[in-house]
């Protein structure tokens, strides 16, 4: 039995448009802390469970999208002095926001695609003339890519807009690049090795990320050299900890046909399920899914 972490609360579910991910999330890191002899059990923050957190030691955070992964987790446990897994308040938050992390990067010279809030009454004859297309339509606050669309003509948009906004949050146009997809997955302030996404559909949607089986390629060594790999490795590293972010995460990004990268997000609670690409990275760093619960606990002391 594993004494120095305590009791460990893993939480996940919750009442976010990503709680079926995060409820796999959660089920595979309580499995990987029971395994190793941890004394640890699952809450659904959907119900009330802030009663129940007062028996436990520590936290892990297995919550992805709003009321786990935008600060306010995070701001509950510190009140009750809990230590948690992955980024505070601060850089929870503004990961999640998608438009407020890009205006960070922006500030610092980091490379991200040009932007805009938009709404069902934009005006899109100028969006398109500011942004070009094909254009990415993202609901602000949500993550696994629900509510995202590319958008190839003009009146496209209008539609896409429209579903965005059903997310009760800002809606987000980016210039789409077209290039490789990449993400580097981040342990202990170091960066993993980056993994190269292939999918025939039109961007990571949803579908290639939970269901694409067959489709979906994942491609770790990513196939750069040794010192591209390196130097956008720092870039990644760069970005991740310009948000305030720390611990573990992720930074999503995507390298035109030149080798220019451009910065697209920041997950700080990144999916843990089989499909999940932190897992996939650690597995190639000969780091094991077990571990690797186990490194990310082991950051909360």
């Amino acid at each position: 039995m594993h004494t120095k972490f305590g009791k460990v609360a893993v939480l996940m579910g919750g009442k976010s448009a990503e709680r079926e991910i995060s409820l796999q999330s959660g089920k595979a890191v309580l499995q990987a802390l029971l395994n190793q002899g941890i004394d640890a059990e699952g809450i659904d923050t959907n119900n009330d469970f802030v009663k129940k957190l007062e028996k436990f030691d520590r936290v892990f955070i297995a919550l992805h999208g709003r009321g786990g992964e935008d600060g306010t987790i995070q701001g509950l446990l510190e009140l009750l002095k809990i230590p948690y897994t992955g980024s505070g308040v601060l850089g929870s938050a503004l990961a999640l926001d998608k438009y407020r992390t890009k205006q960070i990067w922006q500030s610092l010279g980091l490379p991200t695609p040009k932007s805009s809030i938009v709404n069902v009454d934009s005006n899109f004859t100028e969006l398109v003339e500011q942004l070009g297309l094909p254009i990415m339509v993202k609901p602000i606050l949500e993550g696994s890519s629900v509510g995202m669309a590319k958008v190839n003509k003009i009146d496209e948009l209008a539609n896409a807009v429209t579903i965005a906004t059903q997310y009760n949050c800002p809606v987000i146009a980016e210039t789409y690049i077209k290039g490789n997809e990449y993400t580097a997955a981040i342990l202990n302030n170091s960066v993993l090795p980056m993994i190269r996404l292939e999918t025939p559909r039109g961007f990571y949607d949803f579908n290639a990320k939970y269901s694409d089986d067959s489709e979906t390629k994942y491609i770790c060594p990513c196939g750069l050299s040794n010192s591209q790999e390196q130097t956008l490795q720092n870039i990644m590293m760069q970005a991740f900890l310009a948000i305030g972010a720390n611990g573990w995460g992720r930074v999503d990004f995507i390298c035109d046909k030149l080798g220019q990268p451009w910065l697209l997000e920041v997950n700080t609670v990144p999916g843990m399920t089989n499909h999940s690409l932190v897992p996939m990275a650690a597995k190639q760093a000969g780091i094991n899914f077990d571990e690797l619960v186990l490194n990310i606990l082991a950051l909360t002391i």
